[in-house]
């Protein structure tokens, strides 16, 4: 242990400042500091791994640990992002119209909410979406046009049961709840 603590703090003193400089030069000084310690902290825990010389070892952990960060920032962001996202605007008005959407999808055919689903929820293309449900393209715009006219007319009127003869199946297949505003805001 003894022999341990000696080898880490003789790679601390030797190495510590050209790690931090390499650091401040990849992301600046704010999260120097941070990213120094949490590199000699793996160092300490992965002592018997570290190689002689160890300075471009700790530099590819530094450089991990960086990239670790980076990719956390990205997720806290585009979670900051989509928060804001659901709370722009009235959040009453905004369940209001999800919930508008979602009964009037009820009330479509299996067929249509596929068809309605496979391009606002999915992404996918007509032509894409026309090879999933084995038609052509044409004919799957078509059915595009009649499946997002019929949700219109649902949500007009307040997402009643149609009557139409297409209605299929007992249970709804809905979207999930982020992917209703695509819907809400392409046909309504």
């Amino acid at each position: 242990m003894a022999d341990d603590a000696h080898r880490f703090t003789g790679m601390y003193d030797e190495c510590r400042q050209r790690v931090w400089a390499y650091v401040v030069s990849r992301a600046g000084r704010q999260v120097a500091d941070e990213v120094v310690s949490e590199t000699f902290a793996i160092a300490w825990r992965r002592l018997e791994d570290v190689p002689e010389p160890a300075l471009p070892w700790l530099l590819g952990v530094a450089r991990n640990v960086l990239r670790d960060n980076l990719r956390a920032e990205i997720h806290r962001e585009a979670l900051a992002a989509e928060l804001r996202a659901w709370t722009d605007g009235d959040v009453a008005d905004e369940v209001t119209e999800r919930m508008g959407v979602l009964r009037a999808l009820a009330t479509l055919s299996e067929d249509d909410r596929e068809i309605l689903i496979l391009v606002a929820w999915h992404g996918l293309s007509p032509t894409e979406a026309a090879r999933v449900v084995g038609c052509s393209a044409a004919a799957y715009r078509v059915r595009l046009h009649r499946a997002r006219k019929r949700l219109r007319e649902a949500m007009e009127a307040g997402g009643e049961p149609s009557t139409s003869p297409r209605r299929t199946g007992n249970a709804p297949v809905l979207p999930s709840m982020s992917h209703v505003r695509n819907l809400s805001e392409e046909w309504s």
